[in-house]
């Protein structure tokens, strides 16, 4: 478990079917991360994924309240140790839009990567149009470092721009108010 300014970040568990599936019905989030069809197969397929860290390349947390109400995912993924980096991915749910959910966990998993995997830099890319994740990188500390041109097809099938951003371990962390 992980403290997030207010939220946890932890394990996943295979009781979270349920809510993943529920999750994965959002259209927004759907488009934006690879989710597949949003049937309860994909949900169980994606929790299977996100449960097992013995390659030792990701790292992933369902992010919850403090009554365990699940808020959203995080994942520290694509970790390379020879390199010290990593990217982080995240969705949240609907409700949990707007209330810097993502920035805290994203900002949480940071830290936590930077203090227990000895990492120097991590990394956040998504699509150009898809603003609010480029508000959460603002937020969570990050600095915009350029655009990838048609670098990622998105769950709506189409190859986007991509913005990267990256964080380093000697960043000043952000004020998260």
């Amino acid at each position: 478990m992980l403290p997030a300014a207010g939220l946890v970040l932890r394990p996943w568990r295979e009781d979270d079917l349920d809510a993943v599936w529920a999750a994965l019905q959002d259209p927004e989030l759907r488009r934006w991360n690879d989710a597949g069809s949003g049937s309860r197969d994909d949900a169980r397929a994606l929790l299977a994924r996100r449960r097992d860290w013995s390659t030792g390349d990701h790292c992933s947390w369902a992010i919850v309240d403090p009554a365990d109400q699940l808020l959203g995912s995080l994942s520290l993924h694509a970790i390379d140790r020879a390199q010290a980096d990593a990217e982080v991915g995240y969705w949240t749910v609907p409700a949990a839009r707007g209330r810097r959910v993502a920035v805290r966990a994203v900002d949480a998993a940071c830290r936590w990567g930077f203090a227990t995997l000895e990492l120097d830099r991590v990394e956040l890319f998504h699509a150009v149009e898809n603003e609010a994740s480029g508000r959460v990188a603002a937020r969570a500390g990050f600095t915009c470092e350029g655009r990838l041109r048609r670098s990622f097809r998105y769950g709506d099938g189409v190859k986007h721009d991509e913005l990267l951003w990256s964080r380093l371990s000697d960043d000043p962390p952000p004020a998260l108010h």
